[in-house]
């Protein structure tokens, strides 16, 4: 006869699902935030609803984050320029950072055109899709075009730079003023004379060390923030829309994808680093810009792991990575260059050599006064289509995958900050642990 089981020993003994949670908890943050984010695909359609209603976890956990952003931004940055020593100084490295990003934009918007006029994502759409299309997403247009009044010139994007009232730009969380108000103020501090200087930069610091401080703590309900919003996308999403736009889909995102891995080991190997080790330490900060859709969100954990796991110093991550995260749009320029030439497709347009040209300079001038926030790409592509006469309608055919390339753009617009901040800190001898190829010997 067999022997009853204890029933105190079954109710002592964990359930399956407190074993897995037990398991989940002493991973690594960028493992659990990998497994929250295929989750969030996987179950968003099947929760349905639910989906929806979760949904503010994932904005809550965005606006701890953005909380966080501004006297980060603010701090890092005026004592990265002021710690870079000298006026001289602070030049080369300015221009080094700012030669990288518009080289870099520039050839992620030419490769996006070059793809987009060799693959034709945009003929042989079928003209019934098409109406149908427009007129289920006119009403998101509608809201998408009154964030833009009217085409800005150069001279209107270098006069909104300078802030009237810097208090105001920080309320408003205009990062083009802050970083502009932070870089004189830093510039300023160099000026003056030790004695007066180090309180101020003692103070920064301080706020510094303590935003970080916060910065970990948040990140602690980063797997939970980032299932819910991937939750609610994948609920919302759809396969309709995407089996229609599948190869103005395919086009865009695998523009980005050569772009990230040919472009930036590139760069990576100049420096001196190995491009395998480079994207083995920094995946994590990837992962959380694509599921964020938010470099300014995403910028205080890629202060950490780019200090912190890949070398750079303070002083030159604190200035390159805030500059990044609102003048450095690899991932948008791309996405604008296929996006203009899919819509000019459907629609019959044909786009001369002198267009072309016209994609590229202003597609890289709007991706540079692009903010780091969800959606903008969305808003800098009416500029370009605006400049080239293309019917602003057509952003319709786009909208309904707009947040799935969204999300890939910026992990690609992220990953190119940090590789800047790699090859700069390479440069100037700040790279406090070089990342190496093997057998490549480290530089004294």
């Amino acid at each position: 006869m067999a022997e009853a089981k204890d029933p105190q020993v079954d109710s002592d003994r964990p359930s399956l699902f407190a074993v897995m949670f037990a398991k989940l908890r002493r991973m690594k943050l960028h493992t659990q935030i990998l497994i929250a984010l295929l989750l969030g695909a996987v179950l968003g359609p099947l929760l349905g609803a639910v989906a929806t209603e979760i949904k503010p976890i994932g904005d809550a956990f965005i606006n701890l984050l953005v909380m966080i952003v501004v006297p980060l931004v603010m701090a890092s940055l005026i004592i990265g320029t002021a710690s870079l020593g000298d006026l001289r100084k602070l030049g080369r490295v300015g221009i080094k950072t700012v030669g990288f990003y518009l080289i870099a934009t520039a050839l992620a918007v030419t490769l996006g055109l070059l793809a987009a006029e060799t693959l034709n994502p945009g003929i042989g759409m079928d003209e019934d899709v098409k109406t149908r299309m427009l007129t289920d997403y006119a009403g998101v247009t509608a809201e998408q075009l009154e964030r833009i009044a009217e085409k800005p010139t150069v001279k209107d994007l270098l006069l909104r730079i300078i802030p009237r009232n810097p208090f105001q730009a920080m309320a408003e969380t205009n990062f083009l003023q802050i970083i502009f108000f932070s870089i004189l103020f830093g510039v300023s501090l160099t000026i003056l004379s030790s004695e007066r200087r180090k309180p101020v930069l003692d103070f920064l610091s301080g706020v510094n060390d303590a935003m970080i401080v916060l910065v970990k703590l948040v990140m602690k309900v980063a797997p939970y923030g980032v299932f819910a919003l991937i939750a609610a996308v994948s609920a919302q999403f759809g396969y309709g829309v995407l089996l229609t736009l599948l190869k103005y889909v395919l086009v865009a995102i695998g523009t980005m994808v050569v772009f990230t891995l040919a472009f930036y080991p590139l760069s990576l190997r100049l420096s001196g680093v190995s491009p395998l080790l480079f994207f083995k330490r920094y995946y994590e900060v990837i992962l959380f810009a694509f599921s964020t859709s938010s470099s300014n969100a995403t910028l205080p954990l890629n202060l950490q792991v780019t200090e912190e796991d890949l070398g750079v110093s303070s002083e030159v991550a604190s200035f390159v990575l805030p500059l990044g995260a609102t003048v450095n749009m690899n991932g948008t320029a791309i996405y604008q260059g296929v996006s203009t030439v899919f819509i000019a497709q459907v629609f019959g347009i044909a786009l001369g050599l002198n267009d072309l040209i016209t994609i590229v300079l202003t597609a890289t001038l709007a991706s540079i006064g692009a903010a780091g926030v969800p959606g903008i790409g969305m808003v800098t592509l009416t500029i370009v289509l605006t400049q080239l006469g293309i019917p602003l309608e057509g952003i319709a055919l786009v909208v309904g995958v707009e947040r799935i390339l969204d999300m890939t753009r910026t992990a690609v617009n992220v990953t190119g900050d940090t590789v800047c901040a790699v090859w700069v800190a390479k440069t100037e001898g700040e790279l406090d642990v070089p990342i190496e190829a093997p057998g490549v010997v480290a530089a004294s």
